[in-house]
C-alpha cells in the first residue's frame, strides 16, 4: 500500500478551528448527496480503505438501509470536548509499542503541530513518468460524440427519478413517458440523448398520445441486459466511439475525504459500480490530495459537470486513453506540510532539514500502520499467523478500553455477556463494520468454523493484520539494526541487486552506503542478514510462537512471501521556510485549486506570535511522510501524544 498520511492522527481528534468552521459546509455536502442519491443513486456499497501492498482493491455490496444509518451515526461521537477525547486515547499506542524508537539525526528535538488543519497536509501525485500531477485545468477535450450541455439540464427532478426507478426495476412500470413542450425535432433529439446517456439500459423511442408527443423510455432487454450494462464492461456497443479511448483519465483534488470515499461519491452520482474506477495509490482523509484517476467509458463532459454539485471534489485535467491505472505504478507522492506553532529555533530548524535532505530518515512504518484501538491490528495478524482462531475472534470483539463509537461499545459487552452472535449483532446498527462482517458470519457458519465466519471480512481487511504484524516486527528489527551498527553498511547487511537481496561481503563493504542496505518483511522467500540482527528475527518470532523457517499458512491467503524495504529513505526535492502568523485558521501556502479560483495568498505579518515550518519534500511509494515528520520534530508522531499536543494547542 503507498501510504501518504497518519491515519492515527486524522480518524478520530479534537475538532480544530478549520473543522468547526466547516461544519456547515460537510452537512450541506451529505444533504446534497442524500438529495441526489434519491434521485440517481445506485447500489450503496462498502469498500476498503486500507489496502496491503500485494492486493487488489475489494468492494462489498451492503443494504441501503445500512448505509443510511451509518450516515446518521457519523460523527455522533466526535462532537466531545477534545479533553475528554484525549482521555480515551490514553488506551492508544505511542510508538514504543510498535518498535519505532530511533532517530537518525543529531539536532535537538523541537514541538510543532502536525495538520492542525487537514490544509497544513498537500499531497500531489508524482506518476510513472515523474510528473506531479496538478489540477489547473478544467477544460473538457472537444468530442463532437458527446452530448450537448442541454443534456444535463433538460430532465426535470421528477422526471430523472422516475428513469431512475424504471433503470432499477424500482416499480412496476414497464415504461416512462416524458411530455414534450416544445415540440420540434431538436428538442426531441436532446432528450433522447439525456435519456440514454444518464440512464444506461434505458431505449426511447416517441409516440403520439392525444395530440402530444410523448417521448417513451424503456427496457431494451430486461434485467439481465441491464446488469451487464451497469458492470459498464459491456456498454451499449453505439454509445461510445471507437476513435476514442475507452477510459477517461483525469486529476481528482480532494480535501477532507480519502480515496475510495470518492470513488464512492462519485459513482453513486453517476450511477455506477465503483469498479470501473482505477487509480495508482490512495491518499487518505485528513490532507488535500491530487492525484490521477481512470474511468471506463464515462465522458470527461459527465465528469466535468459533477464539478457543479460536489464539495470538496474538483476535477479536470481530462483526457482519453486506452488504458486504466494500476495499483503501484506511481513513483511516489510530493508533500507539502505546515508545522504549526513551532518552537524550535532557527539553528534547530535547519540543522533538522539539513539533516532530513542528506541523511534522510528510519523508514519505519508508520501508527496508521497498526489501527487506533487499544486491540492493534499487528495482535490479530500475530493469531491468525498463530493459526489461533478463537484468539482472532476475541480479540476483534472482546470489549476494549478506549475511543469507540456508543454502539461498538454496547455490541462489545452483549457479545462479552452472551457469546451470541445474533444478540450482538441486534446491538450494532452499522453491519459494515470487521466487528459486524465477523458477527454475520458466525451467524451464519457457526461458532465452530470461525475461520469461514472470518473469511467473510473483505480480503483487503484481512490481510491488513498479516501485513500490520509484519511491519511489527520490521520496525522491531530496524531499530535493533540501527542500535547494534549505526549509519553505515556492515558485513552480512542485504542489498538489492535488482530484484534479488545478497548479502554484503566484507571485502565489498566499502562499496555501500546505509542507503543501500535493506531488510526482510518476515516469509518463506526472502532471506535474513548474516549478522546479529538475522538470529534476532527468529527470537522474535520465536517468543510469538512462530517458525520464520515455515511462513506458509495452510489458507494460501494468509501465507507471507516476505519482501525487502530500504531502512533509510534520503528524501527529494527537500525544501523549507519558517513563516510567522497571527491567525491559526488562516492558509499558509495556496493550493492548485486557489490558483485556479485566483485566490492570493494572505499577506503574514512579518512579527506574528506564532512560527510556523512549512517544508516540501518527495517520497517514493509505501513510505510514510509522518516518519520524515517524525525525524525533524524528534516527536512522538502516534494518536495519543498529538492528541494531547493539539488539545493543549486549542486551549
Amino acid at each position: 500500500m503507498e501510504t501518504v498520511e497518519m491515519n492515527s492522527v486524522s480518524l478520530k481528534r479534537p475538532r480544530s478551528e478549520d473543522d468547526v468552521a466547516n461544519a456547515d459546509e460537510i452537512k450541506r455536502q451529505k444533504i446534497l448527496e442524500k438529495s441526489q442519491a434519491g434521485n440517481d443513486s445506485g447500489q450503496s456499497i462498502e469498500t476498503v480503505t486500507e489496502q496491503p501492498e500485494d492486493t487488489k482493491n475489494e468492494i462489498i455490496p451492503n443494504e441501503e438501509s445500512e448505509e443510511q444509518e451509518e450516515e446518521e451515526l457519523e460523527g455522533s461521537d466526535e462532537d466531545g470536548d477534545p479533553e475528554s477525547f484525549a482521555d480515551m486515547m490514553k488506551h492508544g499506542l505511542t510508538e514504543s509499542d510498535v518498535g519505532i524508537t530511533k532517530f537518525v539525526s543529531s539536532h535537538k528535538g523541537f514541538s510543532g503541530i502536525l495538520k492542525e488543519r487537514y490544509s497544513d497536509f498537500v499531497v500531489h501525485e508524482i506518476g510513472k513518468d515523474g510528473r506531479v500531477s496538478h489540477l489547473d485545468d478544467f477544460s473538457v477535450p472537444v468530442d463532437d460524440e458527446d452530448p450537448s450541455e442541454e443534456t444535463f439540464t433538460v430532465l426535470s427532478d421528477e422526471d430523472k427519478q422516475r428513469l431512475e426507478e424504471l433503470q432499477l426495476f424500482k416499480n412496476k412500470e414497464t415504461s416512462v413517458a416524458i411530455e414534450v413542450i416544445e415540440d420540434t425535432k431538436e428538442k426531441r433529439t436532446v432528450i433522447h440523448q439525456a435519456v440514454k446517456s444518464l440512464f444506461p439500459g434505458l431505449e426511447t423511442k416517441t409516440e403520439d398520445r392525444d395530440g402530444k408527443k410523448y417521448i417513451i423510455a424503456y427496457h431494451a432487454a430486461g434485467k439481465k441486459a441491464l446488469a451487464k450494462v451497469r458492470t459498464a464492461t459491456d456498454p451499449r456497443k453505439h454509445s461510445w466511439p471507437k476513435s476514442r479511448g475507452s477510459y477517461c483519465h483525469f486529476v481528482l483534488y480532494k480535501e477532507n475525504k480519502d480515496t475510495m470515499d470518492a470513488i464512492n461519491v462519485l459513482s453513486k452520482f453517476l450511477r455506477v459500480k465503483p469498479n470501473i474506477f482505477s487509480y495508482m495509490g490512495t491518499k487518505d482523509k485528513r490532507a488535500i490530495t491530487v492525484q490521477e484517476i481512470a474511468v471506463l467509458r464515462i465522458t470527461a463532459q459527465r465528469l466535468a459537470h459533477l464539478n457543479k454539485c460536489l464539495m470538496n471534489f474538483k476535477l479536470g485535467n481530462f483526457s482519453y486513453k486506452n488504458h486504466p491505472l494500476k495499483l503501484g505504478e506511481l513513483q511516489g507522492n510530493h508533500f507539502t506540510v505546515v508545522l504549526r506553532n513551532i518552537t524550535g529555533t532557527d539553528d534547530q530548524i535547519e540543522q533538522a532539514m539539513h539533516s532530513l535532505r542528506e541523511i534522510g530518515f528510519i523508514n519505519y512504518y508508520g501508527m496508521q500502520r497498526f489501527g487506533t484501538t487499544a486491540v492493534p491490528t499487528y495482535q490479530i495478524g500475530r493469531a491468525i499467523l498463530q493459526n489461533n482462531w478463537n484468539e482472532v475472534m476475541d480479540l476483534i470483539l472482546k470489549p476494549r478500553p478506549g475511543a469507540e463509537k456508543g454502539y461498538l461499545v454496547k455490541c462489545r459487552e452483549e457479545w462479552a455477556k452472551t457469546k451470541d452472535p445474533a444478540a450482538a449483532l441486534k446491538k450494532l446498527p452499522v453491519k459494515r463494520c470487521v466487528e459486524g462482517q465477523l458477527l454475520r458470519g458466525l451467524l451464519k457458519f457457526g461458532m465452530k468454523n470461525i475461520i469461514s465466519a472470518f473469511g467473510i471480512i473483505p480480503r483487503n481487511n484481512r490481510l491488513m493484520y498479516i501485513h500490520s504484524y509484519q511491519s511489527y516486527v520490521w520496525n522491531n528489527m530496524v531499530s535493533k539494526r540501527i542500535e547494534e551498527y549505526g549509519l553505515r553498511a556492515v558485513p552480512g547487511d542485504l542489498i538489492l541487486k535488482g530484484a534479488t537481496a545478497v548479502h554484503i561481503e566484507e571485502g565489498d563493504v566499502d562499496n555501500y552506503t546505509i542507503h543501500d542496505v535493506v531488510m526482510p518483511l518476515p516469509g518463506f522467500d526472502v532471506i535474513y542478514p548474516k549478522h546479529k540482527i538475522g538470529e534476532a528475527y527468529k527470537e522474535m518470532l520465536v517468543a510469538d510462537n512462530l517458525d520464520i523457517n515455515n511462513m506458509r499458512h495452510k489458507i494460501r491467503d494468509y501465507s507471507l512471501s516476505g519482501a525487502y524495504r530500504k531502512i533509510i529513505i534520503r528524501p527529494q526535492n527537500v525544501n523549507w521556510e519558517v513563516v510567522a502568523y497571527d491567525d491559526p485558521k488562516i492558509p499558509l501556502f495556496t493550493t492548485d485549486l486557489d490558483k485556479l479560483e485566483g485566490k492570493p495568498l494572505p499577506v503574514l505579518p512579518t512579527d506574528g506570535k506564532f512560527r510556523a515550518l512549512k517544508m516540501e519534500f518527495s517520497l517514493p511509494p509505501s513510505t510514510y511522510a509522518t516518519m520524515a515528520i517524525r525525524e525533524v520534530l524528534k516527536m512522538d508522531t502516534s494518536i495519543k501524544n498529538q492528541t494531547q499536543l493539539n488539545t493543549t494547542w486549542l486551549r
